[in-house]
């Protein structure tokens, strides 16, 4: 496998980009009042998952890159709950968002897991 020479080789972060991008699309949607709360509490931790890979990609040592894919696999569980309260509030179909999650999740698992347990990184 070759060595990324940018967060932007990480197929974890292009699939959390996409989400977020996916996610601000199904938020144009809301109603005007949820504005200032669910829409852009979502967007916010949506934008955490994808933010919280670039910084851990830059950090040197293990612990500092695990802290920061543990940050983003925080977002993606709130991100998973805002995702069944709007379904739950009848604002979307958040079913198809949702799946996609789990396997940005799944991604972000096996990333961890190769960073942690390469002998080379510190």
């Amino acid at each position: 496998m070759e060595k990324s020479k940018t967060f932007k080789d990480l197929i974890v972060w292009q699939k959390a980009h996409k989400f977020v991008l996916d996610i601000y699309q199904l938020t144009k949607s809301f109603p005007k009042e949820e504005l200032f709360c669910l829409t852009n509490q979502i967007r916010r931790s949506a934008i955490s998952i994808a933010a919280n890979i670039v910084e851990g990609y830059r950090k040197s040592s293990k612990a500092e890159k695990a802290r920061y894919f543990n940050i983003a696999e925080g977002s993606i569980e709130e991100t998973k709950y805002f995702l069944i309260l709007a379904k739950d509030l009848g604002y979307a179909a958040t079913d198809k968002l949702f799946e996609y999650l789990v396997e940005i999740s799944k991604l972000l698992s096996s990333y961890k897991k190769a960073i942690i347990s390469n002998p080379i990184q510190k």
